[in-house]
């Protein structure tokens, strides 16, 4: 992994915090979760670096929740 690769992952890892998600490295991809203010937990399995940075953009715009 690279040094922009790891900050990237670093500032991905930062926002899932603010957006009460936890995300874990599974060898070259990732897993999102959520289980704060929704009805149902959250679960993204399986996930590039580019994806889970989509999905939480996509959490953030809509307000975190």
């Amino acid at each position: 992994m690279s040094d922009s690769e790891a900050a990237r992952e670093a500032h991905l890892r930062e926002l899932a915090s603010r957006l009460f998600f936890t995300l874990e490295r599974k060898g070259a991809h990732f897993n999102l979760y959520r289980d704060a203010d929704v009805p149902q937990p959250v679960c993204e399995e399986g996930l590039t670096l580019d994806e889970v940075e989509e999905t939480l953009n996509r959490w953030k715009l809509r307000g975190g929740g």
